[in-house]
């Protein structure tokens, strides 16, 4: 059981409760305390020092002076969501006799779309990068180092936009995991959780030549011995890290004139929303993405206005 006094002490086992028994990633973990932290700073400056004292007042308190301090919408609900969770917590280990943040709701906001690419968008983007200069059909023995970057550039930019893999997921991915034969991958998403996703035909062929005549050559460059089972590495023969992706991205965006703000999560947007556009339901794109909730996935079941008036126009018996 948690004491009754002293913040810091129910913060260290509410964060170890969600690492160790819930499993959530670390960075989740991370972003749990930092909410936290600052709830609980801005608590003790405003003269509470126990859990027990604290009011739905106080909480409501803390989410305006969110706002004061110019933070979003989105940001506003999930610091509110990590105070929920911590009074939950407090409830269960019989810390507090009632959950006063229950009351306490997340501002609305405006409901912001993510950015999306058009289908045309996205093959000009797939397109930008460059063909190598040393053809890679006769194995490795032919490619240079940047013609190797190449390879892996153009397979990691098909491979996002064919599974809507998080970047976190595509860099942390295995040799092991990824099967051309069957088409599949197997991606390890937020809080460890598993899931097997379909890879296009495309992505495979894309994939298949980074393996056969790109990847061995970047492996070679490794001093020190080479990450071995990573799929997609760095000129050193490392594993490719987040920001690297993040540049293979703008990149890309670059040489294909997009004008649109670019990171590695809008090819997963993409990947979303057309899938949706094309007639996919929204429990099929749920299980593809890795969300837990449907709530969440939702989001991409947005239509724009042209489609929008396109429909009415189509369906209403009394629109033309």
């Amino acid at each position: 059981m948690v004491s009754p006094n002293g913040f810091d002490a129910l913060l260290e086992q509410f964060l170890a409760h969600i690492d160790v028994e819930r499993g959530l990633a670390p960075a989740t973990v991370r972003a749990y305390e930092s909410d936290l932290r600052r709830y609980l700073d801005w608590l003790r400056a405003h003269g509470v020092d126990d859990l027990a004292d604290v009011t739905a007042h106080d909480i409501e308190r803390f989410v305006a002076a969110l706002d004061e301090a110019g933070e979003s919408a989105r940001s506003k609900a999930r610091r509110l969501a990590s105070v929920h969770a911590l009074h939950r917590f407090a409830l269960a280990e019989h810390v507090v006799a009632d959950d006063v943040s229950a009351a306490v709701k997340a501002p609305k906001g405006g409901s912001a779309l993510p950015e999306v690419l058009t289908v045309d968008e996205v093959a000009r983007l797939l397109d930008a990068v460059p063909e190598p200069a040393a053809p890679a059909g006769g194995g490795a023995g032919g490619t240079g180092p940047q013609d190797a970057v190449l390879l892996r550039d153009k397979a990691l930019l098909e491979f996002m936009y064919a599974t809507g893999s998080r970047v976190s997921e595509a860099v942390a991915m295995d040799l092991d995991d990824l099967d051309l034969e069957e088409r599949v991958a197997r991606l390890t998403g937020k809080g460890s959780k598993q899931r097997m996703v379909p890879v296009g035909s495309c992505a495979c062929r894309a994939m298949a030549r980074y393996l056969d005549a790109g990847r061995p050559v970047l492996e070679r460059r490794a001093r020190g011995g080479a990450e071995r089972r990573a799929v997609f590495l760095n000129k050193r023969g490392r594993r490719l890290s987040r920001q690297s992706v993040w540049e293979v991205v703008r990149a890309a965006g670059e040489r294909a004139h997009i004008a649109k703000p670019l990171h590695p999560h809008t090819l997963r947007h993409s990947f979303a929303t057309h899938l949706i556009q094309g007639g996919a339901d929204v429990r099929t794109v749920q299980e593809l993405l890795g969300h837990a909730s449907v709530t969440t996935t939702q989001i991409y079941t947005h239509v724009s206005p042209e489609n929008l008036i396109e429909a009415y126009l189509t369906a209403h018996p009394r629109a033309r």
